[in-house]
């Protein structure tokens, strides 16, 4: 980012709320040629559409689908191909574990296995008192593992978080999900020296959770992601000089939150909590960023009707966020989670801005096909956070 490689970056009293539709873009469905945005009554959003300007970002490259952790980084204004992070540390992170160095974290699901192959890599999204009760049990008896302690803790429904903790561990060990169900797990690989001590101890931790959650229905095995460590990445406020606070109800997402040392309050499940932290708040802060999960999990559940639900749920929400009156408010997507992929995609997501000396353009509503029309036209999603400094008055002139 030119901003702060040249030192471009000022003081300002003007507050930017950056709000993200987790997987918001989607594809066109084939009985009306209408995707989720379309057909979703957004009465709140289409008043802002017409007083702000519009386009499409592209999370990483034209083709890649991108994970959250990434999206989300390119969001804040990092690159994510410099900034590589794990999902394992978002995950410890965002669940408030003391990530120490040399530690190796580790993001894990509850799974379904029978016969040696995976029937429901989320073991039918167990409940997270559910999830409380097994992670308890793991915790008892897989405490240590050769000479490395094994730290547990319980997530959100089927999630859960690993530290490893000992002498000698690498991180460059593959993910035992495949990410498709009707194929076995794959067992960890170490690509190095230490790594492949680190995948010796998880192939053991994997085969005694199995052995300790057999005779469980769903939950019966455990599927283990991003293994990794903790990455060094300035902060927010050392980058920007902005006072931040990061509002979401998932641990990857607080995770990410705090890794850029974003103040990140333990509120719970609801969105609601979120908003009402918000309005309490407001004066505190100079940057916002509120998350809501809820459209990317009706896509992946290939659930379109659903995705519609949450979007006209969060449009509810928007002029409760205006009300405060912030100088530059964004919405958009981290990536786009079509209802009929069923995953993350690569597609470019619809964007917002609007600001008082933003402009307007054409855009009538938020959607894929009006947002091609935009004044921003296609962006990078790293680019975002340049134009919102700029637009809140944190930018001096680059040159003579």
């Amino acid at each position: 980012m030119i901003a702060v490689q040249k030192n471009l970056i000022t003081k300002s009293d003007k507050k930017i709320v950056l709000l993200v539709a987790d997987g918001l873009g989607g594809l066109p469905r084939p009985t009306d040629g209408k995707t989720e945005l379309e057909v979703a009554r957004t009465p709140n959003l289409d008043s802002l559409v017409r007083k702000g300007i519009t386009g499409l970002i592209e999370p990483i490259e034209a083709g890649i689908a991108p994970g959250s952790g990434p999206a989300h980084l390119a969001l804040f204004g990092y690159d994510p191909l410099k900034y590589e992070l794990g999902r394992g540390v978002l995950e410890v992170l965002g669940l408030g574990m003391e990530l120490k160095d040399g530690d190796i974290a580790i993001r894990g699901n509850f799974a379904t296995i029978r016969d040696g192959k995976i029937v429901d890599r989320r073991a039918g999204r167990i409940s997270t008192e559910e999830n409380r009760r097994l992670i308890s049990i793991l915790k008892d008896r897989i405490k240590k593992v050769e000479d490395v302690d094994v730290i547990w803790e319980s997530g959100l429904e089927h999630r859960f978080a690993l530290i490893l903790r000992g002498e000698g561990l690498g991180d460059m060990v593959n993910d035992t999900d495949p990410q498709k169900e009707g194929l076995p797990p794959l067992p960890p690989e170490g690509k190095d020296g230490p790594s492949r001590k680190t995948a010796r101890i998880l192939r053991q931790i994997v085969d005694k959770a199995a052995d300790i959650l057999k005779e469980e229905e769903k939950a019966n095995s455990i599927l283990l992601r991003g293994i990794s460590r903790k990455p060094e990445i300035p902060s927010f406020e050392e980058r920007y000089g902005l006072k931040s606070l990061g509002l979401a109800n998932y641990p990857m997402y607080k995770g990410l939150a705090r890794l850029v040392g974003m103040d990140v309050p333990e509120l719970g499940y609801e969105f609601e909590s979120l908003i009402q932290y918000y309005e309490e708040h407001f004066e505190e802060y100079d940057f916002f960023f509120i998350h809501y999960k809820w459209t990317d999990k009706a896509g992946e559940d290939g659930d379109f009707n659903k995705k519609v639900k949450y979007i006209e749920e969060l449009d509810g929400y928007i002029p409760r966020i205006m009300e405060k009156n912030p100088h530059v408010f964004i919405f958009t997507g981290d990536h786009s989670t079509p209802a009929m992929w069923k995953g993350h995609s690569w597609h470019p997501v619809p964007i917002l801005i609007v600001a008082e000396n933003a402009g307007v353009d054409d855009a009538c509503r938020l959607t894929e096909r009006e947002a091609r029309r935009g004044y921003l036209g296609l962006r990078k999603s790293k680019e975002i956070m340049q134009i919102a400094l700029a637009l809140s008055g944190r930018l001096k002139k680059f040159g003579a």
